[in-house]
């Protein structure tokens, strides 16, 4: 083989090397079921807030359950157009995302890219009320593999669920308290009053 070829052949499995990631470990959730994400289930979502507040004009009381397709197509949606969840170099900070409610919990799962490694992740969440009626999250734990925890995530990932939940009831939030929360089988419900 010329000299040239050889040179081209290198610097071909180079380029192949440096355009690929290797994975490095993480929190393995391969057990649990895959979560798809879909617009509809997003938008389902966002009809739920709609049709617990058009019922809570009524009666008072706001009921609004939420499942874990929803929330997770909610949050893979937006993820990419969020700067608040996306890294110094404009990449979520989360792909591939996959939202668990279970054992009065949630539960997200992903991915995560720095540089040419890829790791899974594992945030736990505690999800429950303040003394003003709106949904207090405080993260339980957070298992980046073996990439250190980013600065602010506890503030960004509380951030971004507080303002999907402001969001999807817009104005109507001032007036809403929040009771309960509580969190099962895949499922969230938020009771309340609108006030």
């Amino acid at each position: 083989m010329k000299r040239s070829n050889k040179l081209l052949l290198l610097s071909l499995i180079l380029i192949i090397t440096l355009a690929c990631t290797v994975f490095v470990g993480g929190p393995d959730y391969s057990n649990l079921e895959p979560i798809s994400v879909s617009t509809e289930a997003a938008q389902s979502l966002q009809d739920e807030f709609t049709r617990a507040l058009e019922s809570g004009l009524q009666t008072g009381l706001v009921t609004i359950t939420i499942n874990e397709s929803q929330i997770t197509s909610y949050l893979a949606l937006r993820m990419e157009d969020n700067p608040a969840l996306q890294q110094e170099n404009q990449q979520p900070l989360i792909t591939e995302p996959q939202i668990y409610l279970r054992d009065g919990q949630m539960k997200l799962y992903g991915k995560t890219t720095q540089g040419m490694f890829t790791a899974n992740i594992g945030i736990t969440l505690d999800v429950g009320v303040d003394e003003l009626g709106k949904p207090k999250i405080e993260v339980a734990s957070a298992d980046f593999g073996p990439f250190p925890a980013p600065k602010g995530i506890n503030d960004a990932i509380s951030l971004f669920i507080e303002e999907a939940f402001t969001g999807s009831f817009g104005p109507v939030a001032t007036g809403l308290r929040i009771e309960t929360i509580s969190i099962a089988d895949g499922t969230m419900i938020f009771t309340g009053r609108i006030r």
